[in-house]
């Protein structure tokens, strides 16, 4: 029998709910996923990369404050107005970009800060049985394929839960959730390592590898449906 063919992947989770402590005092009037990386917002570069990787459908785990995302995505016509009569048209492609098309957009609340895992659970009503792209903003992957679309290449070769890993020195593997690799599994190609376990923010003598997991995973379906007899703080 011939291995099934995957289920492409239309759907992102954004989890932007929480309240960017890492980031105070900016995050105090300003939410993390909208402080701005050179000329654009955090999160103008996530959804960007989740183009590229053929994302149709975005979902955003919201809490209270969080208003200036979805003006954002909003379309703005009066604006628009006045930069084409003032001929200005860099800003006002820059603007239109930045608009996301009615019914391709939904905001899920977060009301209690429970964690990663628990946030992408509430967005499960809209996800239904299909895979799905989980994208944390604050992790900005910039080269020549986007990270989201090398996980959805390495989701359509081998199926199943996938998720971005890079490696770090190992005086810095406490910060992190770690890849604990399955020993006995066999090679498929160089760049994707099969996984027995994650490790979050192991002591380095006792860190299974030195492969962090970054804020990008393909997770199939099931992943809700053991979300909802339990909360974790991550979603793999």
């Amino acid at each position: 029998m011939g291995r099934a063919v995957a289920v492409a992947v239309r759907k992102a989770i954004f989890p932007v709910a929480g309240l960017g402590t890492r980031f105070l005092p900016a995050t105090k009037s300003i939410p993390k996923e909208i402080l701005t990386l050179v000329d654009r917002p955090l999160i103008d570069y996530a959804v960007e990369e989740a183009r590229a990787a053929g994302i149709e459908d975005f979902i955003f785990v919201t809490s209270r404050g969080k208003s200036a995302l979805s003006d954002y995505f909003d379309d703005a016509p009066d604006l628009e107005a006045r930069l084409e009569a003032a001929g200005k048209w860099d800003a006002l492609k820059a603007v239109r970009r930045a608009s996301m098309p009615s019914g391709k957009i939904a905001y899920v609340r977060q009301n209690k800060p429970l964690g990663l895992g628990h946030a992408v659970a509430c967005a499960a009503h809209l996800i239904g049985d299909e895979p799905f792209a989980v994208v944390l903003p604050d992790d900005v992957i910039r080269g020549e394929m986007g990270g989201l679309a090398q996980l959805v290449e390495a989701h359509e070769e081998v199926g199943g839960c996938v998720v971005a890993a890079t490696r770090v020195p190992k005086s810095e593997i406490s910060r992190y959730g770690v890849i604990a690799p399955d020993e006995f599994a066999s090679k498929t190609r160089p760049g994707l390592t099969r996984a027995a376990g994650l490790v979050e923010k192991p002591s380095p003598e006792d860190a299974p590898s030195d492969l962090a997991v970054v804020g990008r995973y393909i997770l199939t379906p099931n992943i809700m449906r053991s979300q909802a007899h339990g909360s974790a703080t991550q979603p793999a």
